[in-house]
């Protein structure tokens, strides 16, 4: 398996603190089934900034470590940048980078609603040949109530993943049925772990694709898993024509 979203690098964010825990989730990654993870920490947030040269250099610094450690594990530069006014040409300037030196790039949104220069955004970014994955977007307060919106930004182009635990139901089963209903409608391409630690934000790849496999079918499962793959390769991720359903989205809440 692989993660394309991860805040393993160590001191740089919210997620691992040091070396040892991150030593400690690479250990995790491993006995799960993972053989590689995009290491994507906070970019442009109003908390972290983590221009891409550096993001470079820690990864190569922590594979090195992994290597004396014996653990097989690939650790791959990424950010998770939130969007922002400036991001095109932070992006010009090298600040920020894709995931893996693909074409895609983790897009966060911020937690209550969606920007109202979003759609444009993505649309400046697929002009240029980026296209845009936005990052767990069922904690997204306005996709989640209005599915609609997350359809228009398909529309222009853009990617969706979803989180691990969100998916196997860790963080809730309403979120749950969110999730799996924008599966089943073909809005999502990729799941992630959105890892920061082994106790309360751990891995959970394999139980994620064992609930898509369970409540949709292991076809599914398969070509989402196939798409990590696929991003890591810099082959293109295979998508589905979305179609939203007509369906009382409030039964999910």
């Amino acid at each position: 398996m692989i993660d394309i979203h991860t805040h393993i690098l160590p001191g740089i964010d919210d997620g691992a603190q040091d070396e040892q825990e991150a030593i400690l989730m690479a250990r995790a990654a491993v006995q799960e089934g993972i053989k590689a993870v995009i290491a994507t920490p906070h970019h442009a947030n109003g908390r972290y900034d983590n221009p891409g040269h550096e993001i470079q250099k820690r990864t190569q610094a922590l594979n090195l470590a992994l290597s004396e450690h014996r653990i097989a594990l690939e650790v791959l530069p990424g950010q998770e940048v939130r969007i922002h006014q400036g991001l095109l040409e932070d992006l010009e300037q090298g600040k920020i980078i894709t995931l893996s030196g693909s074409k895609y790039l983790l897009l966060e949104l911020p937690s209550g609603m969606v920007p109202s220069y979003t759609e444009e955004m993505i649309h400046e970014l697929i002009v240029l040949g980026i296209t845009p994955i936005i990052a767990h977007p069922e904690r997204n307060a306005e996709l989640a109530s209005s599915p609609s919106v997350l359809m228009r930004l398909l529309e222009r182009g853009a990617l969706t993943q979803l989180t691990s635990h969100a998916v196997d139901g860790r963080f809730g089963r309403k979120l749950q049925k969110l999730c799996l209903e924008w599966c089943r409608q073909g809005m999502v391409h990729m799941i992630s772990s959105d890892a920061h630690n082994i106790n309360d934000r751990p891995f959970g790849l394999k139980n994620a694709y064992a609930a898509i496999s369970a409540h949709l079918n292991d076809t599914l499962a398969e070509e989402l898993k196939d798409n990590t793959e696929r991003l890591i390769s810099r082959l293109e991720i295979r998508t589905l024509q979305p179609v939203l359903l007509n369906r009382k989205w409030w039964k999910l809440w």
